[in-house]
């Protein structure tokens, strides 16, 4: 059986805004609102549909990328002095880690997703 992820739900206070956000810093466009999500699309077909919701719970969320894009994608987050860690509990910021032989930021959305890009899994 082939089992791929298809799509996830990224519940937001402002779907708009929190949409935009993460579009931005990897360099994607918003897609059109279909019924009540904004969805995001990822290269490999996943979907990040949000939600506009009254409260949030904090979820995680990583994003593997190219050398180049994730040199993009902390250009952009540095350029809106966004702040960034190198772990997952927020203790090193504005460092990038090694993990893996690769690199790695870790940076919050508008509603406090924990969202981390890597170059290597």
């Amino acid at each position: 059986m082939s089992v791929e992820l298809n799509h996830t739900i990224v519940c937001a206070t402002d779907r708009e805004k929190s949409a935009e956000f993460l579009a931005g810093i990897l360099g994607l466009a918003v897609g059109p609102v279909t019924g009540p999500f904004r969805p995001i699309q990822l290269a490999n077909g996943v979907t990040l549909d949000y939600l506009r919701v009254e409260r949030v719970t904090s979820q995680h969320y990583a994003f593997l990328v190219g050398d180049t894009d994730f040199d993009a994608a902390l250009a952009r987050i540095q350029a809106a002095g966004i702040t960034y860690w190198a772990d997952p509990f927020h203790r090193r910021a504005g460092e990038v880690n090694d993990l893996d032989g690769g690199r790695g930021v870790y940076f919050e959305d508008p509603d406090g997703h924990n969202l981390e890009l890597l170059t290597r899994a």
